[in-house]
Formats: structure tokens, C-alpha cells, sequence
């Protein structure tokens, strides 16, 4: 059997809440239309991270009241009931451990990430290059410190078990090294439940095997018979015979790029015509990766102090034009009026980064052989007239959630994701019922409806009518339904809204959509 490899293992205890923390002062710090988000949480709030109705992760102050791992969802409410509980989001651990592992890799090269939050290095190269396993896992924390990450721990052993074990024993910020040979010994006294294994736990504790020195000494024959080859490994790990290796991550490529201008440029236009080489450069290290850029990332900022940050999206791929467009498009959103300068109450731009945001293999996104079909020339000629009349010079209707008909109807610019403000899966109760109408008055149409005798019609407060409808506009009404009442924000004075809705035909066969608010009628919609 191959013979353990010396480890440096580094954990950073509790790197959902962590995650979640991060992830939620990144978009708190991230102004959407002008308007910072609502901060997150303090680092001293309770929090559990859930997942199957029990907890996975918590705070330190959710274990100070009680806590802990395992623990169902009623248990964890019972011991603090000021607790927050949060879904788990292993996407959302990996995203916030990416820039730290980039961040090790700077000092010490040929990291792997074991799970989010737990990362080896080979102990070698680094002992060799910081003078000593004890500085090299000194100079690591110290990094992972200056990330805002005080608490880490680093265990120094033979084997990623032992390693992480030792690190797992040590309080925050702190070292355990195990000397050459002596993981037997250290992994001896430490209980079963280290296996990470329910079941094996289990069936050794109905044996009366408690401790890892304890399951190490049975005979290897007899657990191989019993266990099978998962039993044999899990015993070569209990006596400190971890053979595996540290498998590095390959980095992925750095493809964002950016330019500062020593003077600021206060021209949009100047500013598109300055980052044209960067966006080639952008282009050129997708194309080196074997990759193109369907979302990136743009980021400005003035000499003031001012940041511009935002996604954009593409229906296909981006080229370096289509990069420039966008840039030029940002800053013409930061404008106040139509003069074409970056200035105002903002200052002249001084940096812009390109940073792509989700790539796609080159070869999803390759010509056909005999063209390139009317999908793709309708996309080309939509991006060049959206280039000449702006970002939203070409839109596409989309369906969203809402009450009413003009809610429901949202204009995207060309290329944009669909990102309803109301989503159209959630209940509207109030909302018109299929069918729709065929065309719909944005504003609504002024109406007059009245009865028989001409007096205007109307509805009490509990729905009843002062007379049938019998005149729409002076044209006799053939048939009517209605009314049905759309009540919205009840609780808000100042937008709550009480209408109600009629559907009725008149004499030519024609139908319409009526709203009554207010004692007013309007038109919403026509059918056909």
C-alpha cells in the first residue's frame, strides 16, 4: 500500500452560514435602479441552514442557545425561537469558495477542494518555500484572514483524514500537526462517528467498538468479509493508512478584463471607443478556453466614488461588438437627459471590467454547415438595429403575473432574460380568467355606461347593482356579466385599489372588458 502523502488541511467551520452571509452583503452592496438592498444579516444573528428538515449548519450563536447539527426543525425552533432558517444552496457554497480557494492558490499552488469549506495542499512544496509545515499553515490562515475569515482551522498530518481530523480537534485560528507515524496513535482515542458512516457507525457500536484505535484493531480479514471493500477502506482510515492523494484543481482561466483611464472620460462614446481592444481581448481569451460568453458582468466606476454594475445577457453569444454595445448602453442608462455625458451628478468613468458570467462550450455554438438558419440572421439584424436605436430601441412582449391586463404585459429590451417584476407562477387572486382579450387599451378608454332610463349604473359596497347595464357609449347592450370585484393592498391607504369588472356585447356582436372604479368606467380590453 502506498504510503500517506503529508497534508496541510485547512477547514473553515460553518461555510454555509458563511456563504450565506457573504452572498447577502455582495447584493446588499449592489445598488439595483439606484436603490442599495437591505443589509444582511450580523454575524451574531441565530442561523440554521436546513436541508430534509434538519439542520446541516449553524451560527455560533445558534449553538450558544442550543442548536446543533442533526437536529429537526422543531427542535432547533424550541431551543431559540428567534431562529432564521434558511434552505441549503450547495451552488451558493461553491460560488463564495471559489474566490477563496483562488486567493490560497497565490501562496500556495495545487489546492483541492475537498467540499465547500474544507481544502487540502500537498504540505511539501509549501513547508519547503515558508520554512516549516507550522509556517506554511500560519502564512495560509493569515490569508484566509485577510479574506474575512478569522476562525479558520489547519491540521498537518499524513493522509487527508488524519489532516482533517487534526484540523477539526484545533479551536479557531490555530494549528495541529501530527508527527511522521504518529496517526495511529493520534486517530486512536477519537470516536467512531469521525467515519462520517451511519450505518457502520451503528453496527460497530452494537459490537462494542467505540473508538477508531478500537475498530483499527480488528483483523482486516474478518472486516473485509463483513464489510466488504467500503469496510476495508474505512478501517485503513481508522488506523491512519490513507492513501489517497491530493488531486489539484485545475484554475479556471481568468477571462474578465478591464481598463482605467488616467483621465476620465465623461463621453460615452469616448468611453465605447476606449474599451474596444479590451473587449477584443475578452473575445480572444474565451476563444483560447474553447468557450463563448452568453451573460457577462460590467462594471463602472467614476472618479467620484460612483459604481455602475450589471448583468447582461445574450440569446446566443457575445462578440466584441456586442460587448461595446453594451458598455455604451450602461452608460447612457446613468444619464440625465439626452447630452451623452457620463456627467451630472456622477463623475467621469475611470475603470470598466468585463467580466463574463456564464460561458457555454464553442462547439454549442457553431454554424450550420449550409448557414446559419433564419433564427440566427433574425438575431443579427435585431442586434443591429438595437445597436443603432439603443438598448431599448427593440423589446419583446412577454406575459408576467398580475391583476390586470396592463400589468401583465412586459417589454423586454432584445436579448434580456425574462425577469418579470411579477411572476406569473404565483396566485392572483382577482386576476381575469382565460380567455383573454384580444386587444388591450394601455391607457384604459373613458366609457359611459348607463340604463335603461340613462342613469349612470353603479355598485354599492357589497357588490349590488343600481340597475342592469343596458347603454355602452349610446349602443344598446345585448348581453352582460358581472360584477366581479379586485381588491388590492387593503392594509396600504395610500395604493389601496377597489374596482370592479364587467364583461359585456353590444348590438354589433362586439365584446368588451369594463372596469368600474370610482364611479368611472373604463374599457380594459376588447375581444374578437
Amino acid at each position: 500500500m502506498t504510503s500517506p502523502t503529508r497534508v496541510i488541511v485547512l477547514w473553515l467551520p460553518d461555510w454555509p452560514v458563511t456563504a450565506l452571509l457573504r452572498s447577502e452583503a455582495r447584493a446588499a452592496a449592489r445598488p439595483v435602479d439606484g436603490v442599495a438592498a437591505a443589509a444582511a444579516d450580523p454575524d451574531d444573528a441565530p442561523i440554521a441552514i436546513m436541508h430534509a428538515n434538519r439542520v446541516v449548519a449553524c451560527s455560533a450563536s445558534a449553538r450558544r442557545e442550543g442548536v446543533r447539527r442533526g437536529q429537526r426543525r422543531r427542535d432547533a425552533q424550541g431551543a431559540c425561537p428567534r431562529l432564521r432558517l434558511v434552505p441549503a444552496d450547495p451552488a451558493r457554497d461553491e460560488r463564495a469558495f471559489s474566490p477563496v480557494l483562488t486567493r490560497l492558490e497565490q501562496l500556495a499552488p495545487g489546492v483541492q477542494p475537498l467540499r465547500p469549506g474544507l481544502c487540502a495542499i500537498r504540505a511539501r512544496g509549501p513547508a519547503r518555500f515558508y520554512g516549516g509545515e507550522e509556517q506554511a499553515a500560519s502564512a495560509l490562515l493569515d490569508e484566509l484572514a485577510a479574506c474575512g475569515i478569522p476562525d479558520a482551522r489547519a491540521g498537518v498530518a499524513d493522509g487527508l483524514f488524519t489532516a482533517e481530523q487534526a484540523a477539526r480537534l484545533m479551536s479557531p485560528a490555530s494549528i495541529r500537526i501530527v508527527p511522521r507515524g504518529a496517526s495511529a496513535a493520534f486517530l486512536s482515542p477519537l470516536t467512531i462517528a469521525a467515519l462520517n458512516d451511519d450505518d457502520l457507525v451503528a453496527l460497530l457500536a452494537r459490537l462494542g467498538v467505540q473508538t477508531l484505535g478500537e475498530f483499527a484493531a480488528l483483523d482486516i480479514a474478518a472486516v473485509r468479509d463483513r464489510l466488504g471493500d467500503h469496510g476495508a477502506r474505512l478501517h485503513a482510515l481508522a488506523g491512519g493508512s490513507d492513501s489517497r492523494p491530493v488531486v489539484p484543481r485545475v484554475p479556471p482561466p481568468e477571462l474578465a478584463r478591464e481598463v482605467e483611464f488616467e483621465s476620465p472620460l465623461e463621453l460615452a462614446e469616448q468611453v465605447a471607443f476606449a474599451v474596444r481592444t479590451t473587449a477584443d481581448d475578452v473575445i480572444t481569451g474565451l476563444d483560447d478556453a474553447g468557450l463563448v460568453c452568453t451573460e457577462v458582468r460590467i462594471t463602472l466606476l467614476d472618479d467620484r466614488g460612483g459604481r455602475s454594475e450589471r448583468v447582461w445577457l445574450h440569446p446566443t453569444c457575445f462578440d466584441a461588438s456586442a460587448l461595446v454595445d453594451r458598455v455604451r448602453w450602461q452608460l447612457q442608462a446613468t444619464l440625465e437627459g439626452e447630452s451623452g455625458a457620463f456627467g451630472g451628478e456622477n463623475g467621469g468613468v475611470t475603470l470598466v471590467r468585463i467580466e463574463p458570467e456564464a460561458v457555454d462550450d464553442t462547439a454549442h455554438h457553431q454554424p450550420a454547415l449550409l448557414g446559419q438558419g433564419p433564427d440566427e440572421r433574425l438575431h443579427h439584424a435585431m442586434s443591429r438595429v438595437q445597436a443603432m436605436l439603443g438598448h431599448r430601441g427593440v423589446v419583446t412582449p412577454l406575459l408576467a403575473g398580475g391583476r390586470w391586463l396592463g400589468e401583465r404585459e412586459r417589454r423586454v429590451p432584445w436579448g434580456d432574460a425574462e425577469r418579470p417584476a411579477h411572476p406569473r407562477d404565483l396566485p392572483w387572486p382577482g386576476s381575469l380568467p382565460q380567455p383573454l382579450p384580444s386587444e388591450v387599451y394601455r391607457p384604459l378608454r373613458p366609457a359611459a355606461v348607463a340604463a335603461s332610463d340613462g342613469s349612470p349604473v353603479a355598485v354599492d359596497e357589497r357588490g349590488g347593482m343600481s340597475a342592469p347595464p343596458a347603454l355602452l357609449d349610446g349602443r344598446q347592450v345585448a348581453a352582460w356579466a358581472g360584477p366581479w370585484p379586485v381588491i388590492e393592498r387593503q392594509w396600504d391607504p395610500a395604493r389601496a385599489r377597489r374596482a370592479h369588472r364587467f364583461q359585456m356585447v353590444d348590438t354589433d356582436q362586439t365584446a368588451w372588458l369594463l372596469v368600474l372604479e370610482d364611479e368611472r368606467w373604463w374599457i380594459e380590453g376588447r375581444y374578437t
